[in-house]
């Protein structure tokens, strides 16, 4: 796993960057599958109320953390966080993302799940794929192929920004939301997400992969 710490993106390599592509449909062939509050459920840090660290208000889903919280459970060693999981089989992450200015350190969307000894194929943690990111709402488009090419293709307002090589893995995770990662992180983060689809390639099979808000 290479990382960009100071761009806030990580990913496996090999990689390719596709700064110059022009738009693309990259929901064509794809259809959607439900996201709803009876499919999913919120993890937070475990000493605090759910409405205070998650809130859903007029089809946006809010998460932050601090840097100080606890993690989701008494005995994870991993930082804090704020999701939502779902169960599904599914090929594509798609929604739409706002990130305040002033969040740092913090992975936004994430394709967990990897072969060993690596344990996630895709982190992105920031501005690296677009530069003005911040304070406005984006759309985020993420392709995880779990066939003989596992490739991650990553989309920012329909336009391909990063082709990478994925990791293997059986089993995946789709991630968005707030998580904190390195000793950077700012005391206060927070991202939004509206629009939520996990989709699925017609006519084909694609294995287990999961929905989460971090």
């Amino acid at each position: 796993m290479a990382y960009l710490h100071l761009s806030f993106l990580s990913f496996i390599t090999p990689k390719t960057f596709a700064w110059n592509w022009g738009p693309v449909d990259t929901t064509e062939g794809f259809f959607p599958l439900p996201l709803d509050q009876s499919h999913y459920h919120i993890l937070r840090p475990y000493d605090v109320p759910e409405d205070q660290r998650y809130s859903f208000i007029n089809g946006v889903h809010k998460c932050w953390v601090y840097s100080t919280d606890k993690t989701h459970t008494r005995t994870s060693q991993t930082k804090p966080r704020t999701k939502i999981a779902r169960h599904t089989r599914v090929w594509q992450f798609e929604g739409y993302g706002y990130v305040p200015n002033g969040t740092s350190g913090v992975c936004i969307m994430q394709v967990f799940g990897a072969s060993p000894p690596l344990a996630t194929t895709i982190m992105i943690r920031g501005p690296v794929l677009e530069p003005n990111i911040y304070d406005r709402w984006f759309r985020l488009n993420v392709i995880h192929n779990v066939d003989a090419a596992r490739v991650s293709k990553v989309y920012v307002d329909v336009h391909l920004k990063l082709v990478a090589e994925a990791s293997g893995g059986n089993s995946h995770a789709f991630k968005c939301g707030v998580y904190a990662q390195n000793d950077y992180s700012g005391l206060f983060m927070e991202s939004r997400w509206k629009g939520i689809k996990v989709v699925i390639k017609k006519m084909r099979l694609m294995s287990l992969v999961y929905v989460r808000l971090l």
